[in-house]
């Protein structure tokens, strides 16, 4: 049977359309960060990029003409960002032996692809996470969210989204927290009382969650469940969370659209000439290892587009 040699690299559609499924998935995976950051994709590994000035876009104009008279015009200027973007990937040996003796069991390619695609997630989550963080805390709430009998999540989200539109005209269309987050603010008493004649927040499952705290708060609620390892090589495992439940995150993110001007948080720029998918699936043969080498990898850059799309709320967990 004919099979590619060593030095060829091949593209897997099988285990690129199972890498799409995972993408898919991936908020009810605890993964976030392709949503706090979409994808945007470009055609150059590194350049500028056009940052429009939020004056630009709310500034208030004399569009009044008279009679016989010239239009008034524009003469705003952008500014500029960059991106560089890198490259990401992971590998996994397919053991020829090892691949047939418990293939009764699993397909070993396609769990190769999940731990490849899950570290390129996995990673993608802390590098947002970080970014996010990084942000100066913008306001503290009055009491902690996991004091649920007296704490005010919904006027606190409704105070900090009128300063968010009182400060830079935005509004936000999604609140980012930790899974620990969202099971307190499950537990509070404004919340159940909001809900108690309509949809008891205690029953169905975690996505229905989700979408209830969405309508009780007018946002598109994202939980970051995601963990990793914090332990070194070698050591027992030590899981840590991706996401600071000291925190949360009201932000402007985008539609997915392919328009830049749109002031949002920030984008994941893919550079297509690279990885044309959002995580690229390819093999190749190691034949002193009788291996088939599965890799998943992508070629980014997560930049912060409009750092006023981001409002962060401080003292959230006690």
């Amino acid at each position: 049977m004919p099979r590619p040699t060593s030095a060829t690299t091949l593209q897997r559609p099988d285990l690129g359309a199972l890498a799409y499924e995972y993408l898919i998935d991936a908020p009810n995976r605890g993964f976030v960060g392709m949503e706090v950051m979409p994808i945007f994709e470009v055609p150059e590994q590194s350049a500028d990029y056009p940052k429009i000035p939020i004056e630009a876009l709310i500034k208030t104009k004399d569009t009044r003409r008279a009679a016989r008279g010239t239009y008034n015009r524009g003469d705003w200027e952008f500014e500029t960002g960059t991106y560089a973007c890198e490259e990401h990937g992971w590998e996994e040996p397919v053991d020829d032996v090892e691949a047939a003796l418990y293939s009764r069991y699993f397909d070993a390619e396609v769990i190769s692809t999940e731990i490849c695609v899950d570290a390129i997630l996995r990673n993608h989550e802390r590098r947002v996470a970080t970014l996010l963080e990084a942000n100066a805390i913008t306001a503290n709430v009055g009491t902690e969210w996991d004091t649920s009998a007296t704490c005010t999540p919904r006027a606190d989200v409704e105070t900090a989204r009128e300063a968010m539109r009182a400060g830079y005209g935005i509004l936000p269309n999604a609140i980012v927290m930790s899974y620990k987050v969202f099971r307190n603010v499950l537990r509070t008493t404004e919340l159940k009382s909001a809900l108690q004649y309509t949809n008891p927040i205690e029953i169905g499952s975690e996505e229905a969650q989700r979408r209830i705290l969405g309508q009780y708060f007018g946002l598109d609620v994202l939980v970051g469940s995601g963990q990793r390892d914090s332990a070194k090589k070698g050591q027992s495992y030590t899981l840590a969370d991706l996401w600071d439940d000291e925190y949360v995150h009201l932000i402007r993110r985008s539609d997915m659209g392919g328009r830049l001007r749109e002031p949002v948080y920030g984008r994941t720029f893919l550079w297509m000439a690279d990885s044309p998918q959002s995580v690229m699936v390819e093999s190749y043969r190691e034949e002193n290892k009788r291996s088939t080498i599965i890799r998943a990898r992508q070629h980014v850059d997560e930049a912060v587009i409009f750092a006023g799309a981001a409002y962060k709320l401080g003292n959230i967990t006690t």
